[in-house]
């Protein structure tokens, strides 16, 4: 007979088994081949350039936020519909019921609205490559060493280009 703390265990055990076995599967089945685009560093939109001391423009962050918030709030739309589209209510009341759900979500969707307007008027939305400015960063490491990081990652990439071109 098995305790209540076995059956913790037993659930713990054949979620981490399903884990590793997809993980394992997915290993074996996935194509392994990497090329110079799958190499490069890429962050938040943007091919990085110089020292990783680079400050990333907060648009990206921006964007996602604004995303988030308007996704979470359609979230809500699902139960309003199951709610106020229940026909019983309707009948009882004599039609209300129908026209306050409708004004309920016109104003809802107003809100909705207003925040992507004001969003839109500050600019918030623009998609406009800032200029990239190299910060002055006094460090100890010499800034030979950078490029001859740079220079062995790209030969790297050189290499990869190469062999890619001699397989096909």
């Amino acid at each position: 007979m098995v305790s209540d703390f076995g059956y913790i265990l037993l659930f713990l055990i054949a979620a981490l088994a399903t884990l590793v076995g997809t993980l394992t599967l997915a290993r074996l089945l996935r194509p392994n081949r990497p090329n110079v685009e799958k190499l490069t560093t890429y962050e938040s939109g943007e091919d990085p350039e110089g020292t990783a001391n680079v400050q990333f423009n907060i648009r990206y962050y921006v964007i996602a936020l604004v995303f988030v918030l308007f996704d979470v709030e359609l979230v809500f739309l699902f139960p309003w519909a199951t709610v106020f589209g229940n026909e019983a209510l309707i009948r009882e009341t004599g039609g209300r019921w129908g026209w306050f759900a409708l004004v309920e979500m016109l104003i809802f969707l107003g809100i909705l609205a207003l925040g992507l307007a004001y969003a839109w008027v500050k600019g918030h939305l623009d998609w406009v490559k800032p200029e990239v400015k190299k910060p002055e960063v006094r460090t100890r490491v010499p800034g030979e060493l950078y490029e001859k990081l740079n220079e062995k990652y790209a030969r790297r990439s050189e290499r990869i280009a190469i062999r890619e071109k001699e397989e096909k």
